[in-house]
Formats: structure tokens, C-alpha cells, sequence
């Protein structure tokens, strides 16, 4: 289990994330402990009914309820769309992404296993109203958090580097 002060620290790097007129636009839902197991139930449930019949599959519904098992800490990270119009979504997207990036990173300076899942339900409005968001907010994804008995693996890129840059 990881300590909540740990995670706290990993939030706090998230809040440093760079943020275009200081509109910082994340915002994260932790789950821990018992809250964890039932938002797995929730997810399985907004699934389940979220679905059209000849569509889901019980299966999916089964996995979606035990993602979480594995995990000590879920946070859920969202955009959430400020007031000032000025501010192009796209930057307030880039920023959340970029205060998440925080948080992964500091999860594997600290030997903490992480995931970042954009599967299940994440994407609808069925989580948005669940989570209690606005129209303009975005769930950018779910952050499983957990300690692993697996060693990391070797990151793998279908591309060098170079072939993504170019020196003028």
C-alpha cells in the first residue's frame, strides 16, 4: 500500500505543471482503500447500463469492476475547463496532460508501478456526470497507482529519435 503522503507528494508535482495564464485546470480524484473497490463496482455498473444491450458484454463488465485490484491508490485526472475564455482549450488540455506527466514521473522516481487508461468509460458523459463535472470538462484519464513485484520493463518506441527531429 502506498503511503497517502506519498501520493500527496506526487499531486503536489502535478500542481507545478505549466499552466498558460496560471489557470491551472487539473483537478484529481483519489481512491483509495474502500472507495477504490466500489468506484470499480460504479465503473462496472456505468458500463453495464451506459451500454446498449447487444453491445456489452459481461466479460468487459467483470474486468472493468476489477481493474482496481491490483491497485492502492486510483486517481482520476480531469481537465477542468476555467472561466477565462481566452485560454484555448487545447493549452488547458496540454497543461492537465503535462501536470500528469508530474505525476508519472514521480511515481517512477519513487519505484511506484503506474498506468495511465484512457479504457472503460473514461471518455463518456456517463463518468462526467458521475464525477459531478461541467459540459467543458475532460477526463483526461485513470492513473492506477501501485507497487509491483514485476521489475519495470525496458520502455519500447516504434521510432528513433531522430526521425522525429529536425536540426536546423
Amino acid at each position: 500500500m502506498i503511503p497517502d503522503e506519498t501520493v500527496d507528494q506526487m499531486l503536489s508535482l502535478a500542481h507545478w505543471a505549466p499552466t498558460h495564464g496560471r489557470t491551472e485546470p487539473w483537478k484529481f480524484f483519489v481512491y483509495r482503500g474502500d472507495a477504490l473497490k466500489q468506484f470499480g463496482k460504479d465503473h462496472a455498473d456505468l458500463y453495464w447500463n451506459h451500454t446498449a444491450e447487444d453491445k456489452r458484454q459481461a466479460a468487459t463488465r467483470e474486468k472493468l469492476e476489477h481493474n482496481v485490484d491490483l491497485a492502492s491508490h486510483l486517481i482520476i485526472a480531469v481537465m477542468k475547463r476555467g472561466e477565462n475564455v481566452k485560454i484555448p482549450q487545447l493549452e488547458e488540455v496540454a497543461a492537465a496532460s503535462a501536470a500528469i506527466q508530474n505525476i508519472l514521473l514521480g511515481a517512477t522516481a519513487l519505484g511506484i508501478a503506474s498506468f495511465w487508461s484512457s479504457g472503460g468509460m473514461t471518455h463518456t458523459h456517463a463518468l462526467k456526470d458521475y464525477l459531478h463535472l461541467s459540459a467543458d470538462d475532460i477526463v483526461m484519464g485513470l492513473i492506477f497507482l501501485g507497487y509491483s513485484d514485476e521489475p519495470a520493463k525496458d520502455g519500447v518506441r516504434n521510432t528513433v529519435i531522430s526521425e522525429k527531429v529536425k536540426w536546423l
